[in-house]
């Protein structure tokens, strides 16, 4: 790259307090990592250029959602033809649907998910009703199995993702192998249908033929017209929250934090993940304000960038979560506690991982 490289971007941020979207163009140099933003209406410098590590060259395509300094930017258009040239790649995006017979391999799957190299840019636990199910499967309608179809994946939580890479719609289907799990045992033995899979119907996971249905199931899931989709799996009922915070997902941990949760016999009864606007979570980290002296570090930290919320159900016996999430500061719990999320997954005091809810009575609200 040459010394004076830069990417231009047109960028949008969704400004609460007016209503309104604002334009920007955003400005990149590879070179030491810096961004430089300007406001296109009121033709005016909104950043100077300025050292911002956690953007990185990968994140920059158009349809990206992107964090500078907690502004949730989407990359709406490239700024100039020599960025389109060097940086319009073959992003694509693509659903990864696990079925419920592989619910139970949740942090399995998504760690397969990141070491192929996507980005989860959505993901949701869900119930899909029949008339959904009908709508999922139009095109299985005259296939002998189609009422089975519809009965299993209707039968119990399923988690939808919104999953982004290069050419990912045939990557994807790759990873997956053939339909059949007997199949994929023998000629795709490394697939995930091979190792989670049961036979040809209870098959662990779904992925999209082709650009144009994933696009089409993606709309089922996460419709773009901002409606809710198939209701989420909360039970609200002896419940507590645990939140993967966006420097764990951001770091690809995501899988393995919630493999450990599970491993440990507590059960994630529903699942979603968020960009959270910084008033949400001034609002959410409430009771820590003028308590916990990182208060304002704690809201930056949960605002920037994609975060997985989780509804936990105690297992029987029961054991405390908040226990096995371990000390806040992860350095002490690293000492007293090690095999603690916390002491395993955390950073420092504001880059711990998890949030989990500290007083049980607050379960049901923080989940809500």
């Amino acid at each position: 790259q040459s010394q004076d490289d830069r990417f231009a971007f047109t960028a949008e941020w969704y400004d609460p307090n007016a209503s309104l979207f604002r334009r920007y163009e955003l400005l990149y140099y590879p070179k030491d990592g810096s961004v430089e933003m300007y406001d296109v209406k009121n033709h005016r410098t909104f950043l100077k250029r300025t050292k911002y590590e956690s953007l990185h060259l990968e994140d920059l395509f158009v349809g990206n959602k992107i964090t500078v300094f907690s502004r949730h930017l989407t990359l709406v258009d490239y700024g100039d033809q020599y960025t389109a040239r060097k940086l319009g790649s073959r992003k694509e995006r693509t659903l990864a649907l696990i079925k419920p017979d592989a619910i139970s391999k949740i942090g399995e799957l998504i760690d397969i998910i990141i070491d192929a190299g996507f980005t989860i840019t959505k993901a949701k636990m869900m119930v899909l009703s029949r008339k959904e199910a009908v709508d999922f499967y139009v095109d299985h309608q005259p296939k002998p199995l189609y009422n089975e179809l519809l009965q299993f994946i209707t039968s119990g939580p399923i988690v939808a993702m919104e999953i982004l890479g290069d050419d990912a719609v045939c990557k994807w289907k790759t990873l997956l192998g053939p339909a059949n799990s007997a199949v994929a045992q023998t000629d795709a033995p490394g697939s995930i249908r091979a190792n989670f899979g049961h036979d040809g119907l209870r098959n662990a996971a779904h992925g999209p033929d082709s650009v144009a249905s994933a696009a089409q199931e993606l709309e089922l899931f996460f419709p773009s017209s901002g409606g809710r989709g198939p209701v989420n799996t909360a039970k609200f009922t002896n419940c507590t929250c645990c939140i993967i915070k966006p420097h764990a997902v951001n770091e690809g941990l995501a899988g393995k934090i919630i493999k450990a949760i599970t491993n440990e016999g507590f059960q994630i009864s529903a699942l979603q993940m968020f960009n959270m606007e910084r008033a949400n979570v001034e609002e959410f980290y409430e009771i820590y304000k003028g308590v916990v002296a990182e208060y304002m570090d704690m809201v930056t930290e949960l605002c920037s960038g994609p975060c997985i919320a989780m509804e936990i159900i105690q297992p029987e016996p029961p054991k405390v979560f908040r226990d096995f999430c371990g000390p806040s500061d992860p350095e002490i719990a690293r000492h007293l506690r090690p095999g603690t999320l916390r002491a395993v997954f955390g950073k420092n005091k504001i880059q711990n991982a998890v949030h989990c809810t500290d007083l049980p009575e607050d379960g049901l609200l923080e989940v809500s």
